[in-house]
Formats: structure tokens, C-alpha cells, sequence
């Protein structure tokens, strides 16, 4: 073999991953010591010598090795992870909670996991987590059988719901309606051509959902439900988006707005500014939700929601993981509350929640 062949050998054969041995030997220590050092056991009296592990540490660096997550995940029953499955991520409430259980997880040297797989079961089946947090969990016969496939294979759950019980899995529970009945309220105290904008699924739904407390409050005030009055939209911006245009553009078009999202709201005011409408002067808006989004348009968004929602929710589902023995499952109850903004009056005060 010529000088050259054997230089473009050298650079074209993979480079072999580093080993465990590999820094046990750079350091002049067994792998015991190695192992030990990266389970964060080292120190005190049975542990490393902070010299040595740190002379480990070194060899590591140098080496650019990594520790075996899986093998680690073996060892200790911890895999350090914290899965989200949000059914829609481009809704500002999926972006609030991904990014406050984030910050909470960090803060704990956890990692955070998106799922973007719409099979949720099927996603965490596969995957190991300390914790996984569901928000699209439905709740029927085969949705009730997965979460408990996955309790009983040791997976530890929180599950965002408003109709399920805590069983063998914690529920946070945020009952929308009596906050939708709230943000009609508003609206009816100085309007009565109100329309909405509605998500298709609540719009279809056969049970209660967001659309029925706009029905019943309008019903309440004696004031029908005129079918032109009434937009759905699907689950993107743009189709939110697209729908208050069409409501707006109407000759005859309503005062005001109810929108069963802070999206879809977000849309409307957006929606409103582009055909030259003002808001609140032309036309009222509020959403649902009370995400951090609700601040961030002008005029500020009138809106309903719990307090501190996100940040205590993130606390819930990163204790869960933290936990080192499984606890009793609970129910975690956030009642919501009204927040005027400017969308609907600009003399109202910012973020001054007016309770249920």
C-alpha cells in the first residue's frame, strides 16, 4: 500500500467511538471509577477523590466521550427525560407549556421531549421517560386502556383532562366552560350582535364544549343565534385566520367576537386590523385560554384562563418526575378567571383578573 492510499485510509475510516475504557485507561483508572464518577456518585467517604474524578472528567473532555444514556437509564431506572405529547404545537398554549416545563425541567437537569407523533400511545410506548405529560388524551374505553398499558409498564403520567380521574396517573384538571360563560358575560354587557369563531371539532362535539356557553348566554339574553354569526376553523393559524376575515367581511357583521382559543382571538384582531376595522371601537374580541400570547398583540387581548397556569403546571408534572417512588395519583384543579384587556375596552386595567 502506497503512502497516499494509506493517508486517505486514515481519513476516510470511521473514527471509533470512545469507550468507557478508552477514558479509563487516559486517566490511569479502572472503569469502576469511570462509571462511578458519571453516575454522580463521586465524593464523601465510599465515593472518588475529587481529584481523580476530576482527572476522569478531564480524560472525557479530551476524548469527546459521552456517557451511554441507555445503559445509564438501565442502571438507575432514571432516564432524566420529560416527554410532551401536545396534539397541536403551533397553538400558543401548547408553545406556553412546552417552554414553562422546559425552563422548570432545566432547572433541574431534566431534558425535554416533544413528541411530534399523533399517536401518543405508540410514541411513549417506545420511548423511556421519568414523566410524560398528555394533552390530546381522549376519554374513551381505548383511551382509559392505553393510559393504563402504560401505568401498568411502570410509565409515569400526567394527563391534561376535563373529564378523566386521576387512575394510577395524575389529571390536571381546567374546567374552560364556567371561563367561557364568564368571557360570553363580558361581552354581553355592552353587545348583542356577537359572533364566534368556533374550532370545528367544539363546533361538531355532541356533548358540551366552548361553542355552548355561546349559544346558552345569547339564548339567556333573549338574543338569537343568527347561523351567519357563527365561523369554524381548523387546527392552523391561517384557517383561524381566514374565518374571522370572512366574519368580519360581512355587511351585516358583529360588534363583537368570542373566540374559543387565544389563537384563533389573536386571529380575529389581526383579521380586524386588516380590513381597517379598530378594536375594540369597531369590534370587540375575546379568546380562551389566558396564554402569554395574550399580551403580546395590540391592542392586548381580553381573555379567560387560570392563573399562573403554565408555571404551576410545569411544577406538577416535573415533581412527578423527580419523585423516587411512584406517589397515590392526583387531581389538580385550576378554576379560571377573566382578563380585561384592550380588546375589548382600552380604559380596562392590564392583567386584573376578575374571578368566577
Amino acid at each position: 500500500m502506497t503512502q497516499a492510499n494509506e493517508h486517505e485510509e486514515r481519513h476516510t475510516a470511521p473514527r471509533r467511538r470512545p469507550t468507557l475504557r478508552m477514558v479509563a485507561e487516559l486517566a490511569g483508572v479502572s472503569t469502576a471509577t469511570v462509571s462511578y464518577v458519571f453516575s454522580g456518585r463521586n465524593g464523601g467517604e465510599s465515593g472518588v477523590a475529587e481529584p481523580t474524578a476530576e482527572r476522569v472528567l478531564a480524560a472525557a473532555r479530551q476524548l469527546n466521550y459521552r456517557p451511554n444514556r441507555a445503559a445509564r437509564t438501565i442502571r438507575t431506572g432514571r432516564s432524566d427525560t420529560v416527554q410532551l405529547s401536545l396534539h397541536m404545537l403551533s397553538d400558543p398554549w401548547s408553545l406556553a407549556v412546552a417552554a414553562a416545563v422546559n425552563e422548570e425541567a432545566n432547572r433541574h437537569g431534566l431534558t425535554t421531549l416533544i413528541l411530534a407523533d399523533g399517536d401518543w400511545y405508540a410514541a411513549l410506548d417506545r420511548v423511556e421517560s421519568d414523566v410524560a405529560y398528555l394533552d390530546g388524551a381522549v376519554a374513551t374505553d381505548d383511551g382509559r386502556q392505553k393510559l393504563q398499558a402504560l401505568v401498568e409498564r411502570g410509565q409515569r403520567l400526567v394527563v391534561f383532562s376535563e373529564t378523566l380521574e386521576p387512575d394510577g396517573y395524575d389529571v390536571i384538571r381546567s374546567d374552560a366552560l364556567p371561563g367561557c360563560e364568564l368571557a360570553m358575560d363580558h361581552l354581553l354587557e355592552r353587545h348583542t350582535a356577537i359572533g364566534c369563531l368556533v374550532a370545528e371539532g367544539a363546533f361538531r362535539a355532541t356533548g358540551r364544549s366552548r361553542y355552548s356557553p355561546y349559544v346558552e348566554r345569547l339564548h339567556a339574553h333573549g338574543l338569537p343565534v343568527d347561523p351567519a354569526f357563527t365561523a369554524t376553523y381548523g387546527e392552523t393559524q391561517a384557517s383561524a385566520f381566514a374565518a374571522a376575515v370572512a366574519l368580519l367581511s360581512q355587511e351585516h357583521r358583529p360588534t363583537a367576537i368570542y373566540a374559543t382559543t387565544d389563537f384563533a382571538a389573536i386571529a380575529a384582531i389581526n383579521a380586524a386590523h386588516m380590513l381597517g376595522l379598530r378594536v375594540p371601537h369597531d369590534v370587540a374580541v375575546v379568546g380562551v385560554g389566558n396564554t402569554p400570547d395574550a399580551q403580546l398583540v395590540a391592542p392586548t387581548l381580553t381573555t379567560v384562563g387560570p392563573t399562573d397556569f403554565y408555571e404551576r403546571q410545569a411544577e406538577i408534572i416535573v415533581a412527578r418526575a423527580l419523585e423516587p417512588e411512584a406517589a397515590e395519583p392526583r387531581l389538580h384543579d385550576f378554576p379560571w378567571s377573566l382578563f380585561p384587556g384592550g380588546s375589548t375596552d382600552l380604559d380596562a386595567p392590564p392583567r386584573a383578573p376578575r374571578n368566577l
